[in-house]
């Protein structure tokens, strides 16, 4: 029997780093314009053997704007307090059940489809997995940004600790492990930036969403650390660029490079 599996988009329009993000507007390398959801959205749309890819949203405007590229959305409340809130509410509105459950950010239209696949391929090949989020090894560019950011008060990309299961120990907004090394742009570093996805049992959202928030997600803003706290492991999974540059739009600051991704890469 194939497992079911569906990527949902969670999207809020008041956030609080970058009010309307989802609505932002990217340029491409044909001067096409097309908002920051729709290229999320493109980006599901990539990863091959998907059953379903759904926007979920409490904003009409960020609603009317999928379904005017012709996206499907589920409609979620106002309470929820981060993505994955919202996407174990849109769950629950599915038009058929799911065994896996894939959180693509919608702040990452960066993200290779393959990132996506490796996600959905651990959980398949291992059925004791609960969770499972991508890591992708820093190298010196990508570093030195993350860097830049901190040094200009700044959240920019997560980072990921594990142990030698490659089960995550810990995910921080600060830059882990401390390494006080200057590293060249293309050279290796032992920094693992946490990409924006993960895969989820649906049972592992059920019981995610009956738990209250606990300290270390306050303080980090990290949902994923939720399940953490509450001993749910998450396997983390090494994924390869393949020499595709990786950027997520926390920042006003960060539509420039990612803009400058597209028309470097010849992406409409």
């Amino acid at each position: 029997m194939t497992d079911k599996t569906v990527i949902i988009i969670p999207a809020r329009y008041a956030s609080t780093r970058f009010e309307g993000k989802p609505l932002a507007m990217l340029t491409g390398s044909t001067g096409a314009r097309k908002s920051l959801i729709q290229r999320s959205w493109e980006t599901a749309c990539d990863v091959p053997s998907v059953d379903g890819i759904f926007v979920a949203t409490d904003d009409q405007r960020i609603a009317d704007a999928v379904h005017n590229f012709g996206g499907q959305v589920i409609m979620t409340s106002q309470n929820c307090r981060n993505g994955t809130e919202r996407v174990a509410e849109a769950v629950q509105k599915l038009p058929e059940p799911a065994d896996i459950v894939v959180n693509l950010q919608g702040d990452a239209p960066l993200t290779p489809p393959w990132f996506i696949t490796a996600l959905i391929d651990e959980m398949k090949g291992d059925s004791t997995v609960e969770m499972a989020t991508p890591v992708l090894r820093c190298d010196g560019l990508t570093l030195n940004m993350f860097r830049e950011d901190r040094r200009n008060g700044r959240v920019g990309g997560t980072t990921a600790v594990f142990d030698q299961n490659w089960d995550a120990l810990y995910f921080s907004k600060e830059v882990l492990p401390f390494t006080d090394k200057t590293y060249a742009d293309d050279e290796q570093t032992p920094v693992y930036h946490h990409v924006g996805a993960y895969a989820y049992r649906p049972t592992s959202l059920a019981r995610y969403i009956r738990w209250p928030e606990r300290s270390l997600e306050r303080l980090e803003g990290l949902e994923q650390l939720r399940l953490l706290e509450h001993g749910v492991k998450i396997r983390c999974v090494l994924v390869d660029s393949q020499g595709r540059v990786f950027w997520e739009l926390n920042n006003p600051v960060d539509v420039a490079r990612i803009e400058k991704v597209l028309q470097t890469k010849g992406w409409p």
